[in-house]
C-alpha cells in the first residue's frame, strides 16, 4: 500500500466515486478530479484526505479504515448484499420432494390445520402464513390451494370417515339426530349426527353428514335421505332410533323409515315455554321490558350510567350485563319475578338436558313427570301465574302420548340406576315396564346364544364340507400319504359322526339357565340393589355393575346411548356458521360437508 505523507494533504475537493461501484468502502473514498476527469491514480480519504494508490482492489482502502478510522468500520460491510439475488447456501439448499414423508406430514398438518380451527381454503395464499412455514421450514413448497381442496382434506376426509364407520360397527345400537338449517347464501342443509355407547361405556357422538337439500322437507323426501344415510354409514343392523324436533314432516319422516322416533326433549320445553310467553297477559308484560332494555343497549350513556349505579349502590366490583330490566312500576316489578320463578324449572331442565357427555333419553320421563306437577295451581298462586302454568301443562300434556315412544322413555329410565324405581309411574305401570326389560333382555341373550351357536358349529367354521368333499380330499390324502391315510381318513369321519355326543365326557355336563330365567334373576337383583344418589353417572354404575347384571347391561347400552335432545345437531349450526361466511358464501355443499365433518370428527394431538 502507498500512502501520501499527511502533512502535505492536499484541500482539493474529493469526488464521489462513479455510482456503478458498489462496494460501501467507496463511500468513505473519492478522487481528485485533474483536467474535467477523475484521477483513479491515487483514492482519497474523505476523512483524513490521505491519498491511497488505487490497484484495482478495495483492500487497500479497507486496511485503511480499520486501522485509522475504526469508528467507521463497524458500520462498513466489505460487500453489498444484493436481496435480489439467493445466497450461495441458500442455492445450495435442496427441496423437499412433494412425496417425501416429511412434505407429506407438513401438507397433513396444514390440512388438520384449515379443518380443525376453520381457516378458509384461501389461508395457504396468505403472504403471512407462508412466511411462517418457510422460516419453519425453508425446504418445504407449499402446495396451492387447489391442491387442498381436491386432494389434502378430501383425503383426510376419508380417512377420518373410515374411523368413524369402524368406531359405530363395534356399538351395538347407534341413535341419530337430524335438523335442517339454512346458510348465509340460503341454502337449506340438513345435519345427521350419530350417538353410541361405545366398549369402555362413554358417550361417542360423531357428526355423520352436513348435506344440501334442494327437495322440499317433506316427510316423504325426509326419510329417504334418512334411509341413505343408514346405507351409507352401514347402519342397517343397528337398530337406529330417531331424535328430532316435534315438526310433523320428522313425525312423518319416522314413520315412512320406520324408525323408533323419541321427540327433542328440548323443542317440547321450548314450544311450552312459548306458548305461555305469548299469553296476552305476560306478553304486554314482556313488551314494556324490552322497550327498556333497548333504550340502556342503544344508548352508550344510559349503559355507562346504569353500570356506574351498580357499582355504588349494589357494591358491585363487575356490573351485570343487562339482558332485562325492571318495568315502569312495583307491581310489574312483581309479576316479572314470579314469571321467571315459575319458568325456572323449565329453564333448568333445558340446560341439563342440551348435555352431550352423559345419557340423557332417561332424564325425560322423570323429568317431564315433574314439570307437569310443578305446573299444578298452587293456593296463592296470582290469576298470571296460574295462567302461566296452565299453559305450559296444557302443551305438555300433548307430547310424549304414542306407545312406542313411552316404551323407549319408560324402559331407558328403568335401566338408569338412579331412577330405576320409576316413581313417577303407578304400580301397574311399573310391573309393565319390568316385565318388558326382563322379555327384552332374555331376548337379546337368546339372540346372542343362537349366534354363539352358528359360529361354533361344524359348518360355521370351515371345519367339515359336504360327505362328496370329504371323500375327494381323503382320497387326495391316500394317494400322496401311503398306508396310514385310510386311519386318519376313518377318524375323521367318526369325529364328524359323534364328536357332539361324545365330546368332553369326562365332565359331567352342566345344565344352563335359559335366558329367561337368567333375566329373570339378574332383574330382581337390580330391583333390590342400594339405589344410586342423582350425582352418579349412570354409565359408570354399568361400566362397574356389567359383571354381575351381564343381559341388563347389554340392554342398557342398547338405550342410554339416545340423547333426550337433537340438541347436538343444532350446534353444528354455529360451527357451519363459522364455515359459511359472508367473505366464504360460494363454498361448494361437497366442501362444506368435508369442513363440518372434520372439525367435529378429526382427532389430533393435543400439544
Amino acid at each position: 500500500m502507498a500512502e501520501a505523507e499527511g502533512d502535505h494533504r492536499d484541500r482539493r475537493v474529493i469526488k464521489n466515486t462513479p455510482k456503478v461501484w458498489k462496494a460501501d468502502i467507496w463511500a468513505h473514498f473519492g478522487f481528485y478530479e485533474v483536467d474535467g476527469k477523475l484521477d483513479k491514480t491515487y483514492a482519497v480519504c474523505k476523512t483524513c484526505h490521505t491519498k491511497i494508490k488505487h490497484v484495482g482492489n478495495t483492500t487497500n482502502f479497507t486496511n485503511h479504515v480499520d486501522r485509522w478510522h475504526p469508528e467507521l468500520a463497524s458500520t462498513t460491510t466489505t460487500q453489498k448484499v444484493d436481496t435480489s439475488q439467493p445466497r450461495i447456501d441458500e442455492s445450495l439448499v435442496s427441496m423437499l420432494p412433494h412425496n417425501s414423508e416429511r412434505a407429506k406430514r407438513i401438507t397433513r398438518s396444514v390440512a388438520c390445520f384449515i379443518a380443525k380451527d376453520l381457516r378458509p381454503y384461501s389461508v395457504v395464499e396468505n403472504a403471512g402464513f407462508r412466511h411462517m412455514l418457510k422460516t419453519i421450514e425453508p425446504r418445504y413448497k407449499l402446495p396451492t390451494r387447489a391442491t387442498f381442496t381436491d386432494s389434502a382434506l378430501p383425503t383426510l376426509y376419508k380417512e377420518t370417515k373410515a374411523k368413524v364407520m369402524e368406531s359405530m360397527c363395534k356399538a351395538s345400537r347407534v341413535a341419530i339426530t337430524s335438523d335442517a338449517w339454512t346458510s348465509v347464501a340460503t341454502e337449506s342443509y340438513v345435519t345427521i349426527t350419530a350417538h353410541y355407547v361405545s366398549e369402555d361405556w362413554q358417550i361417542v357422538s360423531h357428526v355423520l353428514q352436513t348435506r344440501a337439500v334442494y327437495e322440499s322437507h317433506t316427510g316423504a323426501h325426509m326419510a329417504g335421505l334418512l334411509l341413505n344415510v343408514v346405507e351409507e354409514w352401514q347402519l342397517t343392523d343397528k337398530s337406529v332410533v330417531l331424535v328430532t324436533d316435534n315438526a310433523a314432516n320428522m313425525i312423518s319422516a319416522a314413520e315412512i323409515g320406520k324408525f323408533p322416533h323419541v321427540k327433542c326433549f328440548a323443542h317440547t320445553l321450548n314450544l311450552a315455554a312459548q306458548r305461555a310467553l305469548k299469553l296476552p297477559t305476560v306478553s304486554r308484560l314482556l313488551g314494556r321490558v324490552r322497550r327498556i332494555s333497548a333504550y340502556f343497549h342503544r344508548s352508550t350513556k344510559a349503559k355507562h350510567l346504569f353500570e356506574e349505579n351498580q357499582r355504588v349502590v349494589l357494591k358491585l366490583t363487575s356490573p351485570l350485563k343487562l339482558i332485562t330490566d325492571v318495568a315502569t312500576s312495583r307491581a310489574d316489578l312483581a309479576n316479572v319475578e314470579e314469571v321467571v320463578k315459575t319458568l325456572k324449572p323449565v329453564k333448568d331442565a333445558t340446560v341439563f338436558m342440551s348435555e352431550e357427555s352423559s345419557p340423557t333419553v332417561s332424564l325425560i320421563a322423570p323429568v317431564y313427570a315433574q314439570l307437569l306437577q310443578s305446573m299444578s295451581d298452587t293456593i296463592g298462586d296470582q290469576p298470571l301465574i296460574r295462567d302461566v302454568k296452565n299453559a305450559i301443562k296444557t302443551d305438555l300434556l300433548k307430547r310424549y302420548n304414542s306407545g312406542a315412544e313411552k316404551k323407549i322413555l319408560h324402559t331407558s329410565s328403568a335401566l338408569d340406576p338412579r331412577f330405576k324405581g320409576l316413581p313417577f309411574l303407578t304400580e301397574e305401570e311399573r310391573l309393565d315396564v319390568s316385565a318388558g326389560v326382563t322379555s327384552e333382555a332374555a331376548s337379546l341373550e337368546y339372540e346372542r346364544r343362537r349366534r354363539t351357536e352358528a359360529d361354533e358349529a361344524p359348518g360355521g367354521t370351515g371345519s367339515s364340507g359336504t360327505m362328496e368333499e370329504l371323500l375327494s380330499v381323503d382320497d387326495n390324502v391316500s394317494d400322496s400319504a401311503g398306508p396310514s391315510a385310510p386311519k386318519r381318513w376313518a377318524s375323521s369321519l367318526l369325529v364328524s359322526l359323534l364328536g357332539p355326543a361324545f365330546n368332553d365326557i369326562s365332565e359331567p355336563a352342566v345344565q344352563s339357565k335359559t335366558a329367561d330365567a337368567s333375566a329373570e334373576e339378574e332383574m330382581d337383583l337390580y330391583c333390590r340393589s342400594p339405589a344410586v344418589p342423582l350425582s352418579e353417572d349412570p354409565l359408570d354404575w354399568w361400566h362397574r355393575q356389567k359383571g354381575t347384571f351381564p343381559l341388563l347391561s347389554r340392554l342398557a347400552k342398547r338405550y342410554l346411548c339416545i340423547p333426550g335432545t337433537s340438541v347436538s345437531a343444532e350446534r353444528v349450526f354455529s360451527t357451519a356458521g363459522d364455515v359459511i361466511t359472508a367473505k366464504r358464501s360460494a363454498l361448494k355443499p361437497d366442501h362444506v360437508d368435508q369442513l363440518v365433518f372434520l372439525h367435529k370428527n378429526l382427532e389430533i394431538p393435543k400439544c
